[in-house]
């Protein structure tokens, strides 16, 4: 599940950063500063979103965490850009997918550790 969720989110955050550099430089252009700035906030919502999916292949937890950061600030600017809460919900679903890999990689390696044989025999 660990490479699902980097590689989903590696692409989601390139698309988000792609559409909020637009949003953010054609209100610019036509002077709506307050566009203007949730573009800004959605473009650093998908470098989070992309960074959460290069941490997601080796530090789950990691990357959960910086997904739901990303899904709060995307709710910031979801007043103004209504794309950004369809990206919030998308890097909170990322999130979960994101915890339950690290919770079930750390009952994996408990398992492991457990039914492996003691070698404390000395002779």
């Amino acid at each position: 599940m660990k490479i699902a969720v980097g590689i989903i989110s590696l692409m989601l955050g390139l698309l988000v950063m792609l559409q909020s550099c637009a949003v953010g430089t054609a209100s610019h252009m036509l002077g709506e500063e307050a566009a203007s700035e949730a573009g800004a906030m959605g473009l650093f919502a998908g470098l989070l979103l992309f960074f959460g999916g290069a941490f997601a292949f080796g530090l789950p937890l990691v990357s959960a965490c910086l997904f739901t950061l990303a899904g709060l600030i995307a709710l910031l600017g979801a007043a103004e850009v209504p794309d950004l809460s369809i990206w919030a919900i998308m890097a909170f679903v990322l999130a979960l997918l994101s915890f339950f890999a690290w919770r079930s990689g750390k009952k994996k390696t408990a398992a492991l550790a457990s039914a492996s044989p003691s070698n404390s025999q000395s002779s």
